[in-house]
């Protein structure tokens, strides 16, 4: 659905993109994440046309980004972070408008419309000025005024900004049934709405791209702790431990409640069944055997600290 090479851009002596590489394929849900000036919003409005590229290439459904710009906006909704909404039109009034620049003809404009407001829970206030709704409603007419020509691409820079807990619930949903008909690209601050919305995630530092994976192979990790009663030989464990193929760093450090807790890190998927093989045979006082999990979080934080590349 959309190919990414080497795409830069420059304001004067800024590099807010520098040549930044990846592939999205359709029906994916994209989390795109970053720091502050990291470079996320210039991404989303050369993705857009709504900027030029100093350099390389962005081609969105077979068209190119630059060249064929008005092919490219027919097929993506976007919903910036402060939707430009106006207030003084009415709900139902605004998405008329919305409907009629999209050039959606007039038979299914009726259709369009509904089917977006049902989505966003808009259909009790149709008949209320924009203007007069609470920041969640203004964001939810901003989501519906991106879905109305049904986008083959939606780009959403923070869609859950001034939601309350059961709209953030609902719009979870929302980004996922829509991910049955669009590809999505979701931007935010919220990691744990990235981790509970998307499939993959993008991690932009300084105009780089430094993290491109999937979410399930992000929370895999190589490393095993064993916790062991105090009364274990903690030297011998560690010699026991060292047999073990495909072994990397190992280490144990005595717990405040008298355990002995080992670290161990290895490349074979079948590291923790074999350690408890060896614990068994060997007799030890096992407490708990466990792989650690990393959460979005964690990867985050070692990306942004540079600790992964």
């Amino acid at each position: 659905m959309i190919t990414v090479k080497d795409l830069r851009k420059n304001y004067d002596d800024v590099e807010a993109l520098k040549g930044i590489t990846f592939t999205i394929e359709a029906g994916e849900i994209i989390g795109l994440l970053g720091p502050n000036g990291a470079g996320k919003t210039t991404l989303m409005k050369v993705l857009t046309g709504y900027l030029h590229p100093t350099a390389g290439q962005a081609v969105i459904g077979g068209f190119d980004v630059l060249a064929e710009a008005d092919r490219v906006q027919e097929m993506i909704g976007y919903l910036p972070e402060n939707a430009p909404l106006y207030p003084e039109l009415t709900v139902q009034s605004h998405l008329k408008m919305m409907a009629d620049l999209r050039a959606i003809p007039e038979a299914e404009q009726a259709r369009c419309i509904s089917d977006a407001v049902y989505a966003t829970g808009l259909e009790d206030r149709l008949t209320r000025q924009v203007g007069t709704l609470s920041k969640g409603y203004r964001q939810r007419v901003g989501l519906a005024q991106a879905i109305l020509h049904k986008p083959k691409l939606l780009i959403l820079d923070e869609p859950t900004n001034g939601l309350d807990p059961r709209q953030i619930i609902e719009v979870r949903g929302l980004i996922k049934k829509l991910a049955e008909r669009s590809t999505i690209i979701v931007s935010s601050h919220i990691l744990s709405e990235v981790e509970a919305t998307c499939d993959r995630v993008l991690i932009i530092i300084d105009g780089e791209l430094k993290k491109d994976a999937r979410l399930a192979d992000l929370a895999k990790s190589a490393t095993i702790e064993l916790i062991l009663g105090g009364e274990a030989d903690a030297d011998a464990v560690t010699g026991a431990l060292r047999t073990l193929p495909a072994i990397g760093a190992l280490s144990h450090a005595a717990g405040n409640d008298g355990r002995i807790r080992f670290t161990v890190k290895g490349d074979a998927p079948d590291l923790a069944p074999r350690i408890f093989a060896l614990a068994r045979d060997n007799g030890w006082p096992v407490h708990e055997l466990k792989r650690q999990v990393r959460t979005l979080e964690s990867v985050f934080n070692e990306v942004t600290a540079g600790g992964l590349q």
